[in-house]
């Protein structure tokens, strides 16, 4: 099982992303590991991306959003992106 990140780990922008991800799964009637199978990505790993516990790869967030019929922009767009988010 992959490691929390030990900088951004609840990080308000990275779990607004997790968030979103999380309610357009749910809206998308998908379970968590269903989700994770077509994405290609462990389960517990989603687990983890959804809780805002990963810093994750843009491909992993790009592979999410297909898997999810969206752009990663849509999920991007409310996870709290701002300045003071990205510090540590």
């Amino acid at each position: 099982m992959a490691k929390k990140s030990p900088s951004f780990s609840g990080n308000t922008a990275l779990v607004g992303l997790g968030e979103a991800i999380r309610a357009t799964r749910k809206a998308k009637g998908l379970s968590q590991e269903a989700l994770a199978e077509l994405a290609d990505i462990d389960r517990s790993y989603m687990g983890g991306i959804e809780r805002g516990e990963h810093n994750i790869a843009i491909m992993n967030l790009l592979k999410i959003a297909e898997a999810l019929g969206v752009k990663a922009s849509f999920l991007m767009d409310d996870c709290g992106n701002h300045p003071s988010d990205l510090r540590t």
